[in-house]
């Protein structure tokens, strides 16, 4: 693997368009996978709040899980033993707010507790503590397996478990195109009660590839109660990415 650049605030952004808050954080993303659903924008427009218009394409709405691993995390220009890495697995859709599109995070699962309470904190984002492996399976397949951790009064256990491995050569997903559409996002929106709390990435685009993916065992969805969908996904896999993060900022009004 070649290493990235390590300023990436100067990277893609979206659309076109540049970071709004100091990007205080940096990181690079391995070994992930893409995974995306379409299902009925009706089934799934009560589980995302009001505010927060849903975003179709081709009249579907989409339900995305990612499974993937962070290394070097920590402030920028911080020395690496001040860095972490852990494995993430979100579930999240697409929406946008006052016209600019993002993502809503139904959950956002890390196996690194002081990282799960500190986002929590900071974001409201919906973060939990999972029990998670990561590893190499003897056909190069990435084994990713979670277990989130649950507490008196859960509903249903939240599971996954996949092997996956690139299958094919890395594109960069061309605007106008599905792909682009999936994954090419730099944004996420978590409303409450006072305004819409916003955060940023910033990186190259996405380094997509097929993947060949087995899931073993999905039960996210259905913990969150959201829909399930029919079909198959439509995956990529995404190798290593530099990126940096924003410090979250609230949009107040509508």
């Amino acid at each position: 693997m070649t290493e990235q650049r390590t300023d990436p605030v100067r990277w893609s952004f979206a659309n076109g368009s540049s970071p709004n808050a100091p990007h205080v954080v940096s990181m690079t993303w391995r070994d992930g996978l893409f995974v995306h659903w379409p299902v009925d924008p009706d089934r799934l427009r009560p589980h995302v709040p009001d505010r927060l218009p849903l975003e179709t394409r081709d009249g579907r709405a989409w339900l995305s899980v990612l499974p993937f691993v962070l290394t070097k995390v920590g402030l920028r220009g911080t020395p690496s033993v001040l860095r972490l890495a852990f494995p993430e697995l979100n579930v999240r859709t697409y929406v946008r707010y006052r016209g600019d599109p993002g993502l809503y995070f139904f959950n956002i699962d890390v196996d690194n507790a002081l990282v799960a309470a500190t986002v929590g904190r900071t974001t409201r984002l919906p973060v939990s503590r999972a029990r998670m492996r990561v590893g190499a399976t003897d056909q190069n397949h990435v084994a990713f397996e979670s277990e989130r951790v649950r507490h008196e009064g859960d509903g249903s256990p939240a599971r996954f478990a996949a092997t996956y491995r690139p299958d094919g050569e890395v594109f960069t997903a061309d605007p106008g195109t599905l792909a682009y559409w999936l994954a090419e996002r730099r944004r996420f929106y978590a409303p409450d009660s006072t305004g819409v709390l916003t955060g940023e990435i910033a990186h190259d685009p996405w380094p997509l590839q097929p993947a060949a993916v087995t899931i073993h065992e999905n039960t996210l969805l259905e913990a969150a109660g959201l829909p399930t969908p029919t079909g198959d996904p439509v995956v990529h896999y995404a190798d290593e990415l530099s990126m940096t993060g924003s410090i979250p900022r609230r949009l107040r009004g509508r």
